[in-house]
Protein backbone atom coordinates (compact mmCIF):
# COMPACT_ATOMS: atom_id res chain seq x y z
CA UNK A 1 0.00 0.00 0.00
CA UNK A 2 1.24 3.00 -1.09
CA UNK A 3 0.86 6.69 0.21
CA UNK A 4 -0.80 9.59 -2.53
CA UNK A 5 0.79 11.53 -1.20
CA UNK A 6 3.70 14.88 -1.77
CA UNK A 7 6.87 13.02 -0.10
CA UNK A 8 9.60 15.31 1.84
CA UNK A 9 12.27 13.03 0.31
CA UNK A 10 10.57 14.12 -3.39
CA UNK A 11 11.06 17.98 -2.34
CA UNK A 12 13.80 20.53 -2.55
CA UNK A 13 14.67 21.81 0.47
CA UNK A 14 17.25 23.63 0.56
CA UNK A 15 17.22 27.00 2.28
CA UNK A 16 13.10 26.59 3.02
CA UNK A 17 11.99 26.42 6.74
CA UNK A 18 10.74 22.97 7.25
CA UNK A 19 8.68 22.46 10.04
CA UNK A 20 8.07 18.88 11.48
CA UNK A 21 5.44 17.05 13.05
CA UNK A 22 7.24 14.65 14.88
CA UNK A 23 6.17 12.11 17.62
CA UNK A 24 8.60 13.09 20.72
CA UNK A 25 6.05 11.55 23.42
CA UNK A 26 8.65 9.53 24.97
CA UNK A 27 8.30 9.02 28.39
CA UNK A 28 10.15 11.13 31.40
CA UNK A 29 10.69 10.52 34.96
CA UNK A 30 13.32 12.53 37.20
CA UNK A 31 13.68 15.03 33.94
CA UNK A 32 15.39 12.48 31.97
CA UNK A 33 14.19 10.95 29.08
CA UNK A 34 13.63 6.84 30.11
CA UNK A 35 12.92 5.66 26.57
CA UNK A 36 14.32 7.63 23.49
CA UNK A 37 12.93 4.87 20.97
CA UNK A 38 10.41 7.94 19.20
CA UNK A 39 13.28 9.91 19.16
CA UNK A 40 15.92 7.84 17.42
CA UNK A 41 12.37 7.06 14.71
CA UNK A 42 12.48 10.50 14.38
CA UNK A 43 16.13 11.30 13.65
CA UNK A 44 16.05 10.04 10.13
CA UNK A 45 13.73 12.32 8.98
CA UNK A 46 15.48 15.22 10.99
CA UNK A 47 18.96 14.35 9.72
CA UNK A 48 17.81 14.42 5.72
CA UNK A 49 16.22 17.62 6.31
CA UNK A 50 19.44 19.33 7.64
CA UNK A 51 21.68 17.76 5.25
CA UNK A 52 19.58 18.95 2.19
CA UNK A 53 20.04 22.65 3.28
CA UNK A 54 16.75 22.97 5.03
CA UNK A 55 15.76 25.30 8.48
CA UNK A 56 14.04 22.66 10.63
CA UNK A 57 11.60 23.37 13.08
CA UNK A 58 10.06 20.57 15.18
CA UNK A 59 6.68 20.51 16.88
CA UNK A 60 5.52 17.74 19.39
CA UNK A 61 3.48 16.93 22.27
CA UNK A 62 4.12 15.63 25.42
CA UNK A 63 1.42 13.61 27.51
CA UNK A 64 -1.61 15.65 28.14
CA UNK A 65 -1.06 19.00 29.85
CA UNK A 66 -3.61 21.46 30.93
CA UNK A 67 -4.22 23.52 27.35
CA UNK A 68 -3.19 27.59 28.00
CA UNK A 69 -0.87 26.36 31.02
CA UNK A 70 2.78 25.83 31.00
CA UNK A 71 4.09 22.63 33.36
CA UNK A 72 7.96 22.55 33.79
CA UNK A 73 6.80 18.49 33.74
CA UNK A 74 5.33 17.82 30.65
CA UNK A 75 8.34 20.70 28.87
CA UNK A 76 10.36 19.33 25.91
CA UNK A 77 13.25 20.29 27.64
CA UNK A 78 14.82 16.67 28.37
CA UNK A 79 13.87 15.46 24.71
CA UNK A 80 15.57 18.88 23.04
CA UNK A 81 18.22 17.43 25.18
CA UNK A 82 18.32 14.32 24.27
CA UNK A 83 18.16 14.81 20.72
CA UNK A 84 20.93 17.30 20.85
CA UNK A 85 22.93 14.22 21.62
CA UNK A 86 21.71 11.87 19.07
CA UNK A 87 22.73 13.94 16.51
CA UNK A 88 25.72 15.77 18.20
CA UNK A 89 24.39 19.25 17.63
CA UNK A 90 22.86 21.90 19.57
CA UNK A 91 18.91 21.80 19.70
CA UNK A 92 17.24 25.54 20.91
CA UNK A 93 13.91 24.71 22.78
CA UNK A 94 11.63 27.81 22.08
CA UNK A 95 8.70 28.56 24.31
CA UNK A 96 7.42 31.36 23.07
CA UNK A 97 7.45 30.53 19.64
CA UNK A 98 3.95 31.05 17.26
CA UNK A 99 4.96 34.48 17.02
CA UNK A 100 8.14 33.37 14.93
CA UNK A 101 11.53 31.53 14.86
CA UNK A 102 14.91 33.28 14.49
CA UNK A 103 17.45 31.53 15.87
CA UNK A 104 21.30 30.44 14.50
CA UNK A 105 20.57 26.54 15.80
CA UNK A 106 19.28 24.30 13.28
CA UNK A 107 17.32 22.39 14.65
CA UNK A 108 14.79 24.34 16.72
CA UNK A 109 12.33 22.82 18.61
CA UNK A 110 8.79 24.34 19.58
CA UNK A 111 7.92 23.71 23.19
CA UNK A 112 5.07 21.05 23.75
CA UNK A 113 2.26 21.91 21.60
CA UNK A 114 -0.68 21.02 23.98
CA UNK A 115 0.71 23.92 26.04
CA UNK A 116 -1.35 25.73 22.79
CA UNK A 117 -5.08 27.07 23.57
CA UNK A 118 -7.00 25.00 20.61
CA UNK A 119 -4.27 22.83 19.73
CA UNK A 120 -6.81 19.39 20.29
CA UNK A 121 -9.96 21.28 18.87
CA UNK A 122 -7.95 22.13 15.60
CA UNK A 123 -8.23 25.76 16.07
CA UNK A 124 -7.95 27.46 12.20
CA UNK A 125 -5.89 30.71 13.70
CA UNK A 126 -4.04 28.38 16.10
CA UNK A 127 -3.10 26.31 12.84
CA UNK A 128 -2.35 29.42 10.59
CA UNK A 129 -0.04 30.76 12.90
CA UNK A 130 1.76 27.30 13.34
CA UNK A 131 1.92 27.66 8.95
CA UNK A 132 3.18 30.86 8.90
CA UNK A 133 6.45 29.86 10.51
CA UNK A 134 7.53 27.26 7.71
CA UNK A 135 7.89 26.69 3.73
CA UNK A 136 7.47 22.76 4.12
CA UNK A 137 5.59 21.14 6.65
CA UNK A 138 6.04 17.73 6.92
CA UNK A 139 3.55 15.23 8.85
CA UNK A 140 6.22 12.32 10.29
CA UNK A 141 4.12 11.71 13.24
CA UNK A 142 2.28 8.33 12.56
CA UNK A 143 1.66 8.29 16.52
CA UNK A 144 -0.84 11.25 16.13
CA UNK A 145 -2.27 10.63 12.52
CA UNK A 146 -5.39 9.69 14.11
CA UNK A 147 -5.61 12.96 15.67
CA UNK A 148 -7.02 16.00 13.70
CA UNK A 149 -5.26 18.56 15.98
CA UNK A 150 -3.97 21.88 14.73
CA UNK A 151 -0.46 20.20 14.65
CA UNK A 152 -1.72 17.30 12.76
CA UNK A 153 -4.40 18.44 10.55
CA UNK A 154 -5.17 22.08 10.54
CA UNK A 155 -1.52 23.68 9.70
CA UNK A 156 -1.45 21.09 6.86
CA UNK A 157 -4.78 22.75 5.46
CA UNK A 158 -2.83 26.28 5.37
CA UNK A 159 1.21 25.78 5.04
CA UNK A 160 2.33 26.66 1.21
CA UNK A 161 3.22 22.90 0.98
CA UNK A 162 2.27 19.94 2.84
CA UNK A 163 3.59 16.42 3.43
CA UNK A 164 5.09 13.55 4.51
CA UNK A 165 8.10 12.77 6.13
CA UNK A 166 10.09 9.03 5.84
CA UNK A 167 8.61 7.64 8.80
CA UNK A 168 4.83 8.26 8.15
CA UNK A 169 5.36 6.45 4.81
CA UNK A 170 7.07 4.24 5.84
CA UNK A 171 4.73 2.83 8.67
CA UNK A 172 1.95 3.33 6.34
CA UNK A 173 3.35 0.82 3.89
CA UNK A 174 4.37 -1.56 6.32
CA UNK A 175 1.03 -1.54 7.88
CA UNK A 176 -0.55 -1.69 4.36
CA UNK A 177 1.44 -4.60 3.03
CA UNK A 178 0.71 -6.93 6.46
CA UNK A 179 -3.32 -6.31 5.86
CA UNK A 180 -3.30 -5.93 1.77
CA UNK A 181 -1.01 -9.21 0.81
CA UNK A 182 0.51 -11.03 4.03
CA UNK A 183 2.40 -13.97 3.41
CA UNK A 184 0.07 -16.88 4.91
CA UNK A 185 -0.28 -18.03 7.64
CA UNK A 186 -1.09 -14.56 9.40
CA UNK A 187 -0.75 -15.21 13.27
CA UNK A 188 -2.56 -11.72 15.22
CA UNK A 189 -1.56 -11.62 18.50
CA UNK A 190 -4.39 -8.91 20.51
CA UNK A 191 -4.01 -8.03 24.31
CA UNK A 192 -5.26 -5.91 26.51
CA UNK A 193 -7.68 -4.85 29.06
CA UNK A 194 -11.19 -4.44 27.49
CA UNK A 195 -12.85 -5.75 23.98
CA UNK A 196 -14.90 -2.45 23.81
CA UNK A 197 -11.87 -0.54 22.97
CA UNK A 198 -10.92 -2.79 20.38
CA UNK A 199 -13.92 -4.10 18.95
CA UNK A 200 -13.25 -3.23 15.48
CA UNK A 201 -9.95 -4.66 15.48
CA UNK A 202 -10.76 -7.87 16.71
CA UNK A 203 -13.61 -7.82 13.75
CA UNK A 204 -11.46 -6.83 11.06
CA UNK A 205 -8.60 -9.31 12.09
CA UNK A 206 -11.17 -11.80 12.41
CA UNK A 207 -11.89 -12.18 8.93
CA UNK A 208 -8.20 -11.51 7.94
CA UNK A 209 -5.61 -13.13 10.15
CA UNK A 210 -5.67 -17.10 10.40
CA UNK A 211 -5.44 -16.89 14.02
CA UNK A 212 -5.90 -14.71 16.88
CA UNK A 213 -4.23 -15.07 20.01
CA UNK A 214 -6.10 -13.12 23.01
CA UNK A 215 -4.37 -12.38 26.11
CA UNK A 216 -5.62 -9.65 29.13
CA UNK A 217 -8.77 -8.82 29.68
CA UNK A 218 -9.63 -9.52 26.32
CA UNK A 219 -8.97 -13.08 26.70
CA UNK A 220 -10.61 -13.12 29.77
CA UNK A 221 -13.95 -11.96 28.36
CA UNK A 222 -13.05 -14.59 25.53
CA UNK A 223 -13.16 -17.63 28.59
CA UNK A 224 -16.12 -16.26 30.07
CA UNK A 225 -18.39 -16.56 26.21
CA UNK A 226 -17.28 -20.10 26.24
CA UNK A 227 -18.28 -20.71 29.88
CA UNK A 228 -15.48 -21.26 31.65
CA UNK A 229 -14.74 -19.58 35.03
CA UNK A 230 -12.82 -16.47 35.59
CA UNK A 231 -13.61 -15.34 39.09
CA UNK A 232 -12.73 -12.15 40.06
CA UNK A 233 -10.65 -11.50 36.72
CA UNK A 234 -11.01 -8.70 34.60
CA UNK A 235 -13.67 -9.25 31.96
CA UNK A 236 -16.90 -7.40 30.82
CA UNK A 237 -19.70 -8.60 30.86
CA UNK A 238 -21.06 -6.47 28.56
CA UNK A 239 -19.45 -8.06 25.92
CA UNK A 240 -19.85 -11.82 26.46
CA UNK A 241 -21.96 -11.44 23.38
CA UNK A 242 -19.85 -9.98 20.74
CA UNK A 243 -17.23 -12.39 21.97
CA UNK A 244 -19.60 -15.35 21.74
CA UNK A 245 -20.51 -14.22 18.10
CA UNK A 246 -16.39 -13.94 16.88
CA UNK A 247 -16.32 -17.63 18.27
CA UNK A 248 -19.10 -18.73 16.45
CA UNK A 249 -17.02 -17.21 13.29
CA UNK A 250 -19.89 -14.47 12.38
CA UNK A 251 -16.91 -12.54 11.09
CA UNK A 252 -14.63 -14.74 9.42
CA UNK A 253 -13.57 -18.22 10.00
CA UNK A 254 -10.74 -18.03 12.20
CA UNK A 255 -9.11 -20.35 14.99
CA UNK A 256 -8.91 -18.66 18.19
CA UNK A 257 -7.17 -20.83 20.79
CA UNK A 258 -8.01 -20.12 24.51
CA UNK A 259 -5.95 -20.60 27.45
CA UNK A 260 -5.81 -24.06 29.17
CA UNK A 261 -4.05 -23.39 32.11
CA UNK A 262 -3.35 -19.77 34.26
CA UNK A 263 -1.05 -17.89 36.72
CA UNK A 264 -3.97 -16.17 39.07
CA UNK A 265 -3.63 -14.18 42.27
CA UNK A 266 -5.09 -12.19 44.67
CA UNK A 267 -4.36 -8.95 43.83
CA UNK A 268 -1.41 -6.87 42.10
CA UNK A 269 0.88 -5.50 45.12
CA UNK A 270 4.45 -5.95 44.71
CA UNK A 271 4.24 -8.98 46.93
CA UNK A 272 1.66 -10.76 45.07
CA UNK A 273 2.61 -14.58 44.38
CA UNK A 274 1.15 -16.29 41.36
CA UNK A 275 -0.64 -19.89 41.29
CA UNK A 276 -0.27 -22.47 38.86
CA UNK A 277 -3.87 -23.43 37.59
CA UNK A 278 -6.12 -25.03 34.92
CA UNK A 279 -8.75 -22.80 33.72
CA UNK A 280 -11.70 -25.05 34.96
CA UNK A 281 -10.02 -24.85 38.66
CA UNK A 282 -9.99 -20.85 38.52
CA UNK A 283 -12.51 -19.64 41.53
CA UNK A 284 -13.02 -17.58 44.69
CA UNK A 285 -10.96 -14.51 44.90
CA UNK A 286 -8.72 -16.05 41.95
CA UNK A 287 -7.92 -13.51 38.89
CA UNK A 288 -6.25 -14.50 35.56
CA UNK A 289 -2.74 -12.26 35.59
CA UNK A 290 -0.92 -14.55 33.00
CA UNK A 291 -1.18 -17.67 30.67
CA UNK A 292 0.32 -20.14 32.24
CA UNK A 293 3.19 -22.67 30.86
CA UNK A 294 1.02 -25.32 28.80
CA UNK A 295 -1.44 -22.48 26.87
CA UNK A 296 2.38 -20.57 26.27
CA UNK A 297 3.80 -23.97 24.69
CA UNK A 298 0.60 -23.72 22.71
CA UNK A 299 0.89 -20.19 21.72
CA UNK A 300 4.33 -20.06 20.84
CA UNK A 301 4.24 -23.48 18.67
CA UNK A 302 1.19 -21.62 16.14
CA UNK A 303 4.05 -18.59 16.30
CA UNK A 304 6.63 -21.22 14.98
CA UNK A 305 4.44 -21.97 12.38
CA UNK A 306 3.08 -18.21 11.33
CA UNK A 307 4.80 -16.79 8.03
CA UNK A 308 3.03 -13.21 9.58
CA UNK A 309 2.94 -12.15 12.85
CA UNK A 310 1.05 -8.53 14.08
CA UNK A 311 1.44 -8.24 17.35
CA UNK A 312 -0.60 -5.26 19.68
CA UNK A 313 -0.32 -5.86 23.72
CA UNK A 314 0.65 -8.35 26.11
CA UNK A 315 -0.46 -11.85 27.29
CA UNK A 316 -0.31 -10.57 30.89
CA UNK A 317 0.57 -8.26 33.92
CA UNK A 318 4.15 -8.43 32.41
CA UNK A 319 5.87 -5.51 34.82
CA UNK A 320 5.25 -7.58 37.87
CA UNK A 321 7.85 -10.54 37.88
CA UNK A 322 5.05 -13.28 39.28
CA UNK A 323 2.66 -12.26 36.06
CA UNK A 324 5.76 -12.28 33.03
CA UNK A 325 6.17 -15.31 31.97
CA UNK A 326 3.64 -15.71 29.13
CA UNK A 327 4.53 -12.09 27.77
CA UNK A 328 8.81 -13.13 27.71
CA UNK A 329 7.54 -16.32 25.81
CA UNK A 330 5.45 -15.01 23.55
CA UNK A 331 8.11 -12.27 22.94
CA UNK A 332 10.85 -14.47 22.51
CA UNK A 333 9.09 -17.08 20.34
CA UNK A 334 8.66 -13.91 18.13
CA UNK A 335 12.38 -12.72 18.20
CA UNK A 336 13.03 -16.11 16.63
CA UNK A 337 10.40 -16.88 14.54
CA UNK A 338 12.04 -16.42 10.63
CA UNK A 339 8.03 -14.47 10.00
CA UNK A 340 7.64 -10.92 9.11
CA UNK A 341 6.50 -9.39 12.48
CA UNK A 342 5.04 -5.79 12.98
CA UNK A 343 4.32 -4.57 16.42
CA UNK A 344 2.44 -1.64 18.27
CA UNK A 345 1.15 -0.02 21.33
CA UNK A 346 2.81 1.33 24.25
CA UNK A 347 2.54 -1.39 26.05
CA UNK A 348 3.47 -3.85 23.10
CA UNK A 349 6.90 -1.69 23.17
CA UNK A 350 7.62 -1.54 26.56
CA UNK A 351 7.68 -5.40 26.40
CA UNK A 352 10.35 -5.08 23.47
CA UNK A 353 11.92 -2.79 25.59
CA UNK A 354 11.86 -5.29 28.93
CA UNK A 355 12.78 -8.27 27.27
CA UNK A 356 15.89 -6.60 24.18
CA UNK A 357 13.75 -8.33 21.13
CA UNK A 358 13.51 -4.66 19.04
CA UNK A 359 16.05 -5.77 16.67
CA UNK A 360 14.17 -8.93 15.75
CA UNK A 361 11.05 -7.46 15.24
CA UNK A 362 10.81 -7.37 11.35
CA UNK A 363 8.54 -3.57 11.79
CA UNK A 364 7.84 -1.47 15.31
CA UNK A 365 4.93 1.01 14.74
CA UNK A 366 5.73 3.86 16.86
CA UNK A 367 1.41 4.28 16.98
CA UNK A 368 -0.45 3.33 19.72
CA UNK A 369 -4.30 4.31 18.71
CA UNK A 370 -3.19 4.94 15.17
CA UNK A 371 -1.79 1.86 14.68
CA UNK A 372 -5.38 0.50 16.30
CA UNK A 373 -7.36 2.84 14.24
CA UNK A 374 -5.48 1.71 10.67
CA UNK A 375 -5.94 -1.84 11.57
CA UNK A 376 -9.61 -1.03 11.66
CA UNK A 377 -9.50 0.83 7.77
CA UNK A 378 -9.95 3.90 9.36
CA UNK A 379 -9.04 6.68 7.40
CA UNK A 380 -6.66 8.80 9.07
CA UNK A 381 -7.29 12.46 9.54
CA UNK A 382 -3.86 13.61 9.45
CA UNK A 383 -2.83 11.58 5.78
CA UNK A 384 -6.36 12.52 4.93
CA UNK A 385 -5.56 15.76 4.72
CA UNK A 386 -1.91 15.18 2.82
CA UNK A 387 -4.22 13.05 0.25
CA UNK A 388 -6.61 16.31 -0.37
CA UNK A 389 -3.47 18.61 -0.16
CA UNK A 390 -2.02 16.72 -3.13
CA UNK A 391 -4.48 17.03 -5.54
CA UNK A 392 -4.10 20.85 -5.74
CA UNK A 393 -2.62 22.09 -8.76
Amino acid sequence: MTLSVKQMTDIPLKGKRVLIRADLNVPIKDGKVKSDRRIRAALPTIQFAINNGAQVILMSHLGRPEEGYFTEELSLAPVAKSLAELIKRPVSLKRSWLNGINENSNPVMCENVRFERGEKANDHELAKRMASLCDVYVMDAFGTAHRAHASTYGVAAYAPIACAGPLLVGEFEALGNVLDKPNRPVIAIVGGSKVSTKIHVLETLAGQADQLILGGGIANTFLAASGMPVARSLHEPSMLGFAERVLKGEFGNITIPLPTDVIVGESLDDSAKGSLKKISGVLGNDMILDIGPETSRNYCDRINDAKTILWNGPLGVFEHTEFASGTKSIAEAISVSEAFSIAGGGDTLAAIDQYGISKQISYISTGGGAFLEFLEGKKLPAVAILEERSREK
